[in-house]
């Protein structure tokens, strides 16, 4: 049979794989500051565009989509190629993709610490951007599919099973939990509200790190290790299980990070459920990965390469199971709204994603530039500092979170609160954040060390651009043949194979949000709850734009301890008109849900707000929250406020009809009145400050009942 001769595009590999390390040394780095910012407050700078609520952020983001995206492209771009026999389908399309991507990370940086935000945790990026990153998508997708459809090789590999998921699932999530109105250049609110609002929210939420950081990343596993090892996939079998069952269970399990919420039952016992279950694939899949190294453990003793990829398979495993049992409700009680769940997040961030990609990146550069690698105990070096590193970040972390469960939930002989301040556990708890900001630098320096090691490796060596292959060309084939497992015949069909995925990850998202749009009984309706004022709804909007939902959750859970902390538990009915809704995921302060009821624990006057604001130290000296001293500078934009009102109402939030011509007249009417009350106080404010709006909200939030009943108005 003639060979045919093409040739591979390392080119683009190269550019996504220094994007790799560029992103990663800026995202690492703005979470080491966001790190150090928990033990001095000082490193907020005092100032809009660097406090922890918009740097926050601007990490995860930077971790998630720049480091580990531009890692996952790299990985992709390199195997998919070899895997198929063939080079991409459309180069333009692959710059298109790479400088498209780029350019979205720039403008996430640049719009979140700007304060333009969704408020929406992995999801923040505004309309724009989702629109933009939504078209790169599908650049990107296309040629991937293109590309296979003119391979070499009959079948196609597990590893591009998972990429193949991971293309149809993210475009999926991302465009149905992006669907919002615009009412600026720059702003929008999403179509969902309240419950409906947190159910798409963690339905993409948590498959988000299941299908970008979990599924390419097996992908890239499955090629990646048994090439570094020079041994064959332990088990084709386990390989077809762990993908098929992973991906139709994964995407049940989201409403686990709403257990004791304002969700209805059946959906919290589904993602438990679900969630339980994905201990099998996940395991499965940890299994094939480490008995992919039977016969070569020798060598993992030498290769630094080896050596990340098994911690990494080693993380996954450790998260994979951890997971399912924060799904527990027994655990999850314990665990939500804690540093508990940051150290899980980061044993998986840190161990899973970032050792994979470190393993990946030393082993590519070296085939890349026809060298050796500079330095194999430099790689070793950076294999145990970042090992410590995690150990530093995750232990304290984990400590952090039990302690913060113990002391909250602790009651005196009296019966009350032995821990009423929230600020008694924060002070407690300090020790474990100046570990785990150690840890974090610990780690830096290791990806510091890997950036110099590359640069080393890349000087020595000469890097082949183009590199030449053959290979038969594919001989079209039809029906399934006698003795040809029907897998087998699958993977002979990869559009056959992309629509049966995108059936698999479908059916369980249609079954758990359709419902709380058909069965009104999910969202049980309450008469006294309005829609925000126009004022308040500017406040809400700062409120979102600072980031306070980063530190502060808006949802109080039916316990004992949280209610007579806090006051009345949630309920659904009082969210029909947050757009969206805020109930936060990691209680870094205390919940605000019930600050502005006059008769709770927790109520503060407007100057006790303004002073908080302005310097939280002088309020309480354990205070580890940022000024925002910026509040009683800036001007409320009155100019929006008539387009805000106009998507609320096309929202179905019922302002009456025309109200937008006249909302700025009660806006007036409600900040004068609130100023007027400051300056009574001694402090001087105009009118149309920020800081007014921002404590119209706060002193709004959660007022709509009081002591489980409807709240005269």
């Amino acid at each position: 049979m003639e060979l045919q001769k093409f040739y591979y595009d390392n080119r683009i590999v190269k550019m996504f794989a220094y994007a790799t390390l560029f992103w990663g040394i800026v995202g690492m780095l703005v979470g080491v500051l966001v790190a150090f910012q928990f033990i001095f407050p000082e490193l907020n700078f005092n100032f809009a565009y660097t406090t922890f609520g918009r740097v926050r952020p601007v990490h995860t983001n930077a971790i998630i989509f720049a480091f580990v995206g531009n890692g996952i492209f790299t990985g992709y771009y390199y195997s998919l190629q070899r895997l198929l026999k063939t080079g991409m389908a459309s180069k333009w399309m692959s710059y298109v993709h790479f400088w498209g991507w780029q350019f979205i990370i720039v403008l996430a940086a640049v719009t979140l610490l700007a304060g333009f935000t969704s408020g929406k945790e992995y999801a923040e990026l505004e309309w724009p951007i989702d629109i933009l990153l939504a078209l790169i998508w599908v650049f990107f997708g296309w040629n991937m599919m293109w590309t296979i459809l003119k391979r070499r090789t009959k079948h196609i590999y597990v590893a591009i099973w998972f990429y193949i998921a991971t293309f149809v699932t993210v475009a999926v999530l991302h465009i149905v939990n992006s669907i919002e109105i615009p009412w600026s250049l720059l702003k929008s609110y999403p179509v969902y509200a309240g419950v409906q609002d947190a159910l798409v929210q963690w339905w993409y939420g948590h498959n988000a790190v299941a299908f970008f950081l979990t599924t390419p990343y097996l992908g890239l596993m499955y090629y990646f290790l048994p090439k570094a090892a020079n041994r064959p996939v332990y088990s084709y079998k386990l390989s077809i299980l762990h993908f098929w069952a992973l991906i139709f269970l994964y995407i049940w399990a989201g409403p686990h990070h709403l257990l004791y919420q304002s969700i209805p039952n059946w959906a919290q016992s589904l993602g438990t459920v679900f969630s339980i279950m994905l201990i099998a694939p996940s395991w499965g899949g940890m299994i094939n990965g480490l008995l992919t190294l039977r016969g070569a453990w020798d060598r993992v003793r030498e290769d630094p390469v080896l050596k990340f990829f098994v911690v990494a398979v080693t993380a996954y495993g450790m998260s994979t199971f951890e997971g399912p049992m924060l799904s527990l409700k027994s655990i999850n009680a314990i665990s939500h709204f804690t540093n508990w769940t940051i150290a899980h997040v980061h044993i998986g961030a840190m161990g899973w994603n970032g050792f994979l990609t470190f393993g990946m990146v030393y082993w590519l550069f070296p085939k890349m530039f026809k060298t050796r690698l500079y330095s194999i105990k430099l790689a070793n070096l950076h294999f145990w500092i970042g090992t410590l590193a995690i150990l530093f970040y995750s232990i304290p972390m984990y400590w952090a979170g039990w302690t913060e469960a113990s002391m909250l939930k602790q009651f005196a002989e009296a019966g009350t609160l032995m821990y009423p301040n929230f600020l008694q556990v924060v002070g407690q708890i300090m020790p474990m954040y100046y570990m785990r900001a150690f840890g974090g630098a610990l780690y830096f320096l290791g990806a510091f060390l890997l950036v110099y090691n590359i640069y080393k490796t890349v000087k020595a060596g000469s890097f082949v651009a183009y590199e030449e292959a053959e290979a038969p060309a594919l001989e079209k084939e039809g029906k399934r043949k006698s003795g040809e497992g029907y897998h087998r015949f699958l993977e002979r069909k990869p559009i056959t194979f992309m629509i049966l995925a995108i059936v698999a990850i479908l059916i369980g998202g249609i079954v758990e949000i359709v419902p709380t749009y058909l069965i009104k009984t999910n969202i049980p309706t309450i008469s006294s709850v309005k829609p925000y004022t126009p004022l308040e709804l500017h406040g809400r909007d700062i409120y979102i734009a600072e980031g306070c939902y980063n530190c502060h959750s808006q949802m109080i859970r039916p316990f004992r301890s949280e209610t007579e902390r806090y006051g009345e538990y949630s309920k659904a009915g009082e969210y029909v008109y947050d757009h969206p809704f805020q109930w936060g995921s990691k209680r870094t302060g205390p919940d605000l849900w019930r600050i502005g009821v006059k008769t709770g624990k927790n109520y503060k006057p407007d100057a006790w707000h303004y002073n908080h604001f302005m310097d939280p130290q002088k309020m309480n000296a354990t205070s580890i929250m940022p000024a925002y001293p910026w509040l009683a500078r800036y001007e409320i934009n009155l100019d929006q406020t008539a387009a805000k009102i106009r998507v609320m109402q096309t929202l179905g939030v019922p302002y009456p009809e025309g109200y937008d011509l006249i909302a700025n007249d009660d806006l007036k009417a409600q900040a004068a009145k609130i100023a007027e009350g400051l300056r009574a106080q001694g402090i001087e404010i105009s009118d149309n400050k920020q800081m007014v709006a921002i404590i119209a909200y706060l002193q709004r939030i959660g007022t709509d009942i009081v002591n489980g009943e409807p709240a005269a108005k």
